[in-house]
């Protein structure tokens, strides 16, 4: 996926420490997130001192509050203002990982708050 958004609504970012591992990291595995904007399967999980949310689909769970992570990951979120426009990388449980096209910088947006440009 690359494609291009213009942001309609502004956001912040809620993380400022967020959550990062590499592939074969284990972590630990806590609440299901719930929540009516439908950002179904993602789940808070802990490592090396810093929490966050992070997407089912990577997680390798080991138990119920354990698992081992398949891939890279950042919980980074981009902070920008409504007008700005920016790259869609990966698209994943409503929340679209971002390239700012001003500022080159990366993280996580609400796919909400994104308006494809075709």
């Amino acid at each position: 996926m690359k494609k291009q958004f213009i942001v309609i609504k502004s956001y912040t970012t809620q993380y400022p420490n967020p959550i990062h591992f590499s592939a074969g990291d284990f972590l630990v595995v806590g609440e299901k997130y719930v929540g009516d904007e439908g950002w179904d399967n993602w789940f808070f999980c802990s490592f090396d001192g810093l929490s966050g949310w992070v997407p089912k689909q990577i997680i390798e769970f080991t138990s119920e509050s354990s698992g081992v992570a398949k891939e890279n990951y950042s919980a980074s979120e981009l902070t920008v203002k409504k007008h700005d426009n920016v790259i869609g990388l990966k698209r994943v449980n409503g929340w679209v990982w971002c390239e700012s096209i001003e500022t080159e910088e990366q993280g996580w947006l609400p796919e909400l708050n994104l308006k494809e440009i075709t």
